[in-house]
């Protein structure tokens, strides 16, 4: 095979589901009918169905990664079943050339009551290796999978973790020309997760390969390819994996703030971010290296004494990112008959391209006793031309001494 060969093609790719169980064992029996007579209606719904899977179609050439990103429910599991021969489509077509190396389902392909070492055996046969290949290479998997003390113990008795690390090390040391891996990868610690995306790093160069996940820095950096879906069809497809994320990303802004505690004597009237180029489906966006300028405007319900505020930072997969300096001083704020308006201002912001939210939590003077708690107050989106996995791009310089 030459190295820009094409080793999957996916074409008009259905399928679809039944919501009842016994209606779908009477459909089932129509079509083993309807498929010897020749079905006319594949790409019809009937009474119950609904597509898992609609019209996804794309090609995959060794050397790439195409990420598989959506919400649950999405299709992406059913895709990848399809693509890995666990499930017949109702429509379209697959070709895969070379062998194919499939990390689905936790334990997928795993026999129970055999031992780990049985099993690496009958997945290496399964992929068309000789017994003399997989002796071959048996130990690189053990060692990899790091669990040699267990490797003549039943594959029931492993831990989730230790399945995953067997399952993974199977599927990347047999070098399959084409390599499907699930968010079955989340469920291994730290440390293996690093060494995982090592080799799927080695294998990219002759290898073809699939990968879903939900976290999308992870998918910045691998992918070169993606398709977002969403109900079984195609949102978006293609090379502009950035623009994928963001759109995955901000299907999950809410307009609404949540707010999570009160007590009752202060409430927020009105957030907004001054230094917005413009809204886009309720995000501000603002450009990278530009000042954040937010202004916040309470209503104090009760007499009390101008609340501490931390405004805190969160990225894109929700975690906390940073907090502004909080007012400490006691004369930074005003009590204006009842009402508290401010800005906060931060220089020339370097966060990298993306959505990014505010939480406010305001606490008594003195105490850290909170009397407001609200998530995601506001959403903005950074504004670049390049797209970064990092949490931020820093400006700077280069030169030559």
């Amino acid at each position: 095979m030459e190295e820009n060969d094409v080793l999957v093609t996916v074409e008009g790719l259905s399928k679809k589901f039944c919501k009842d169980l016994k209606t779908s064992l009477w459909y089932g029996i129509k079509d083993l009918i309807s498929n010897i007579q020749g079905n006319k209606n594949e790409r019809l719904l009937r009474p119950k169905e609904f597509w898992a899977v609609k019209d996804i179609s794309f090609e995959l050439r060794r050397g790439e990664c195409l990420g598989l990103i959506g919400h649950n429910g999405a299709g992406k599991s059913t895709l990848l079943k399809i693509l890995n021969g666990l499930l017949m489509p109702d429509a379209g077509k697959v070709t895969i050339k070379g062998r194919v190396g499939a990390l689905i389902e936790l334990g997928a392909g795993f026999n129970p009551i055999l031992s780990g070492r049985e099993n690496i055996y009958n997945n290496g046969a399964v992929l068309g290796f000789t017994k003399q290949e997989i002796n071959s290479k048996l130990e690189d998997i053990i060692d990899f999978a790091e669990i040699r003390e267990f490797i003549d113990m039943p594959v029931q008795n492993y831990s989730s973790g230790m399945k995953v690390r067997l399952g993974f090390a199977v599927a990347a040391q047999m070098e399959p020309d084409v390599l499907i891996i699930d968010e079955v990868l989340a469920v291994g610690d730290l440390g293996f997760i690093m060494k995982c995306f090592k080799t799927i790093d080695n294998l990219l160069d002759n290898t073809a390969i699939i990968y879903v996940s939900h976290n999308m820095p992870t998918v910045s950096r691998l992918c070169d390819k993606i398709i977002l879906m969403e109900k079984g069809q195609s949102l978006f497809q293609g090379n502009q994996v950035g623009k994928a994320i963001d759109m995955y990303y901000g299907s999950f802004v809410e307009n609404e703030s949540n707010i999570v505690f009160t007590n009752g004597s202060i409430e927020l009237l009105t957030i907004d971010l001054l230094s917005s180029l413009k809204m886009n489906d309720n995000i501000h966006e603002i450009k990278w290296k530009d000042d954040l300028l937010l202004y916040f405007k309470f209503k104090l319900n009760l007499y009390i004494d101008i609340p501490i505020f931390r405004v805190l930072l969160y990225d894109k997969e929700q975690r906390p990112l940073a907090i502004f300096e909080p007012n400490y001083d006691e004369n930074l704020l005003k009590n204006n008959n009842g009402f508290l308006e401010f800005t906060i201002k931060h220089e020339g912001i370097q966060l990298s391209k993306g959505i990014y939210s505010i939480n406010v939590t305001a606490f008594k003077r003195n105490s850290n006793e909170p009397i407001l708690r609200i998530n995601n107050v506001l959403s903005f989106q950074i504004i670049h031309d390049e797209d970064h996995f990092q949490p931020f791009l820093l400006s700077s310089t280069f030169s030559t001494k």
